[in-house]
């Protein structure tokens, strides 16, 4: 395998049941044998992404003080703006070559919530960002929210075991810019190997090359995908939760050839949360006697504050 598995989801959306059991096979397969596939048919349009792709580089392309401004301390990196460094990979110390922002969670009125998110930041230079942001954000979680219901079909729970937990949840979108490297990186990549924290990642393309994901053998691979599909990866919390049957593999993004150092990079991941309440115990359908529960119980909540803390955005 060179390249991440493709999957369609106009399948799991037929109403010919032998094309949906297609998908979910698909699917599942492949999120136990490398942990990431590229998705053609979710529901963001051409024209959503070119706006915030636009909405997001003229975002970074502020001056220096008008983005820090945004930077607020206390909610551990959750919202605005994180400046370049800041966030490193789990067990490095050297921070990553990026910049980014953070949308979060917008909660219905009825979500009978247990916590209480904290609001988004306004950008006041650019009156479309945050609309623009949320709209991608609303359609990400739409999409990510259908892979869920295939992911519980293969893992012969009920379809919409994930809804309630998923919707609504603790969400971020995270439009990233990867500056130009201007000298030689001391240990540093744009961003380093690492696991998502999160059920699943729903990543649209980036505008520059450079995303790696771990085969099992040991060999890195480019994950490619085609035009119009977005990469979407098995994050801690689904391969906790599945008690490693799905696997939460390691990526990266690497840095560009020294010729094309001058060349920025932006990409914009979706990391579906799910409600901090939601226990992350070890599904009984995947335990038996060769696969013993291999974490103790803990819940979402729990577990992203201990990763929060392990890559720096939360100091302890």
């Amino acid at each position: 395998m060179n390249n991440i598995p493709s999957v369609d989801l106009a399948d799991f959306l037929s109403e010919d049941k032998s094309r949906k059991l297609k998908f979910v096979d698909e699917i599942g397969k492949a999120y136990e044998e490398i942990g990431f596939v590229s998705l053609k048919n979710h529901f963001l349009d051409d024209a959503l992404v070119d706006d915030l792709y636009s909405e997001v580089k003229s975002f970074f392309d502020l001056p220096e003080d008008i983005k820090q401004g945004y930077e607020i301390e206390g909610l551990g990196g959750q919202r605005g703006y994180i400046s370049f460094g800041k966030e490193h990979a789990k067990g490095k110390k050297e921070g990553d070559l990026k910049e980014f922002w953070h949308f979060g969670q917008e909660a219905e009125a009825d979500a009978n919530l247990i916590e209480e998110y904290p609001e988004n930041v306004t950008v006041k230079e650019l009156e479309n960002f945050n609309e623009t942001g949320m709209q991608a954000y609303k359609m990400l979680e739409k999409t990510g929210i259908y892979v869920l219901r295939a992911l519980a079909l293969y893992l012969e729970l009920d379809e919409f075991y994930f809804d309630h937990w998923a919707k609504n949840g603790n969400s971020i979108l995270r439009p990233i810019h990867y500056p130009p490297i201007t000298e030689e990186p001391k240990g540093a990549v744009r961003a380093g190997a690492h696991g998502d924290i999160n059920l699943i990642t729903l990543l649209m393309g980036a505008s520059a090359g450079g995303l790696q994901v771990l085969r099992k053998d040991g060999e890195w691979i480019d994950a490619i995908p085609n035009e119009d599909e977005l990469v979407i990866n098995v994050g801690d919390m689904l391969e906790r939760l599945t008690n490693n049957k799905l696997r939460s593999t390691i990526h990266r993004v690497i840095n560009p050839p020294k010729e094309q150092w001058d060349t920025p990079r932006y990409s914009i991941p979706f990391f579906m949360h799910p409600r901090s309440e939601m226990p992350l115990n070890c599904l009984e359908e995947c335990i038996d006697e060769e696969h013993p529960k291999a974490f103790e119980d803990i819940t979402a909540g729990e577990f992203l504050h201990q990763r929060l803390v392990e890559i720096g955005l939360i100091k302890k």
